[in-house]
């Protein structure tokens, strides 16, 4: 199973967290400081020059107020190919 950043989950990810961050208003300076991290830990991210670890994945969602699990439910509904 390769691993690619421009899988169709890997960009649904992306546009699940952006949307939620943009959607309440949260900038990435914003965010990335609850997270104690820098701006750019979520620009890369968000844009997929980097792919979040699971740990990682938990530690943004519970910022963004998602929970993982229904993040990766979403996930899972779309195909791998």
């Amino acid at each position: 199973m390769p691993r690619s950043r421009r899988s169709p989950r890997q960009f649904r990810l992306q546009e699940i967290l952006a949307t939620k961050r943009i959607g309440d208003g949260v900038t990435q300076t914003e965010l990335a400081a609850k997270l104690r991290r820098p701006q750019s830990f979520v620009s890369k991210y968000e844009s997929g020059e980097r792919r979040l670890d699971v740990v990682e994945l938990i530690e943004v969602c519970q910022a963004l107020g998602l929970t993982a699990k229904d993040v990766v439910a979403d996930l899972c509904k779309i195909k791998s190919d």
